[in-house]
């Protein structure tokens, strides 16, 4: 899958993780990767920017931890970022809906 498709919805998906639990930047890229089954593969350069947008909006919060030996920024969802959540999750099921009532029925996608 091309990364630029998660763009507009890489928020979404990181208050997701982060909803099932806090995790430092490098844990949260991981297990979006195993979730997906390797679909969203997202470096670094993606991810640390839209974790500290999330953080200055207040829909994360994070500290410092002692993790494996390493200081590290362990980032985990705010109440007003659960709230987000569930308004972003329903907007992102309209959307899909939409895509979906907009392409038809697959089985009317026949070769020319």
């Amino acid at each position: 899958m091309r990364p630029d498709l998660i763009r507009g919805h890489l928020e979404l998906v990181l208050l997701g993780i982060l909803s099932q639990g806090a995790g430092h930047g490098y844990e949260i890229i991981t297990r979006l990767r195993d979730r997906t089954d390797g679909t969203f593969d997202l470096n670094e350069g993606s991810v640390y920017p839209a974790l500290h947008r999330l953080e200055d909006a207040g829909l994360l919060a994070s500290d410092w931890q002692p993790v494996a030996g390493r200081r590290r920024r362990i980032y985990r969802v705010t109440n007003p970022g659960l709230t987000a959540l569930a308004a972003k999750r329903r907007e992102f099921s309209t959307l899909v809906s939409a895509v979906e009532s907009a392409l038809g029925p697959a089985a009317a996608l026949s070769p020319a």
